[in-house]
């Protein structure tokens, strides 16, 4: 499937274009105007353009508009740009990063320009356009890259000080229940639960460190056009240095959701499509990396449901306040309470009261 996107000429734009540009020319070796501007579909956090000059495309990703104030560690694309940077020529395909411009008196907001990646993102994973037989290679290079990602020592590519390292799950399970608490719109039950049952539950590996990206997931990768190949890994506002099977129980988490909610596979025949059930792609990625993926699973997916549900909670935040910057954010915003009771669901399975 194709990157879906909007043309600017369907709505005015948020910023000026040639203040955009005239910054462009001057920090991007052999970039020449004029430029066009197109609206990608994806984005929900950071609204993300494509840029057209006569000689090259790019992607231009910012920061939402300063309409209201933005929550605490939220639309990261400083650490996007930093990241991104750090991975060049790793084994996690990455695009080509140009500038990051900090300076919000050029376009009203923070920004940086990268390499715009031709190839295929895909929305739905039971990926229908293809035949099971690709299927099969294209879930084993996501199970890969993320593999690859994991295996990552970021002191040697920089990223030593790209998060505090240990008692991961506490300092996440602190940072999104006060992101829920600011971002509250309606009484969800289920998040109350696990708000007080996850700090009692942390398992006994908390220390253990690595790179994560914090949002692996099938529409988060771009394929090579024809090639069951990844050829960037996309959208890493969420990425620190955290614990490995939190981020793959992230990942594994959309075994579990149901099609529609986000994108998920719960329910369909994986055998007939080619997809590989939750044991076999586990262990696939224990081979890759020498490490056991098991741990207190049913722990991991009721904190990934839980930490989903607080980020979509912002996202219905972000519609009653106007600052939602895609179209279907009064979508997502309402799978918080499905997502955070399937997390509730997980935790009884562990033991609660």
């Amino acid at each position: 499937m194709s990157v879906a996107a909007t043309r600017s000429g369907d709505q005015p734009l948020p910023f000026d274009l040639a203040a955009l540009e005239s910054y462009l020319v001057a920090h991007i070796e052999n970039f020449h105007g004029p430029i066009s501007i197109t609206r990608f579909k994806g984005g929900q956090s950071n609204p993300t353009y494509l840029l057209e000059t006569r000689e090259h495309r790019y992607v231009l990703r910012t920061k939402p508009a300063p309409r209201s104030k933005l929550l605490p560690s939220a639309h990261a694309i400083e650490r996007e740009f930093r990241v991104q940077s750090a991975l060049a020529g790793s084994d996690v395909p990455v695009a080509r990063m140009y500038c990051l411009c900090e300076d919000e008196s050029i376009i009203g907001r923070a920004f940086y320009v990268m390499d715009h990646i031709e190839g295929r993102i895909f929305w739905d994973m039971s990926i229908p356009e293809v035949e099971p037989v690709e299927r099969v290679a294209l879930y084993d290079e996501l199970n890969r890259v993320i593999s690859a990602l994991h295996r990552v020592d970021p002191n040697a590519v920089g990223l030593s000080g790209y998060g505090k390292p240990g008692n991961y799950f506490a300092r996440q399970i602190e940072r999104w229940t006060q992101q829920y608490h600011a971002t509250r719109t309606v009484e969800i039950h289920a998040m109350d639960r696990l708000i007080g049952w996850l700090p009692a539950h942390i398992p006994a590996d908390d220390d253990e460190v690595s790179l994560v990206h914090g949002d692996y997931r099938i529409d988060n990768v771009i394929f090579h056009p024809t090639e069951p190949r990844i050829l960037a890994v996309i959208d890493w506002e969420l990425s620190t240095l955290g614990h490995p099977m939190a981020d793959f129980a992230y990942h594994v988490m959309s075994w579990y959701v149901r099609p529609g909610v986000l994108p998920g596979l719960a329910g369909l025949d994986l055998v007939a499509l080619g997809i590989p059930s939750v044991a076999a792609y586990t262990h696939a990625y224990e081979c890759r990396g020498g490490r056991t993926a098991r741990g207190e699973w049913d722990f991991y997916l009721a904190y990934n449901l839980f930490r989903i549900a607080a980020i979509l909670q912002g996202i219905a935040k972000r519609v009653q306040t106007g600052t939602a910057s895609n179209a279907r954010a009064a979508e997502y915003g309402c799978y918080a309470r499905p997502l955070a009771e399937l997390g509730w669901t997980f935790a009884q399975k562990v033991g609660c009261p």
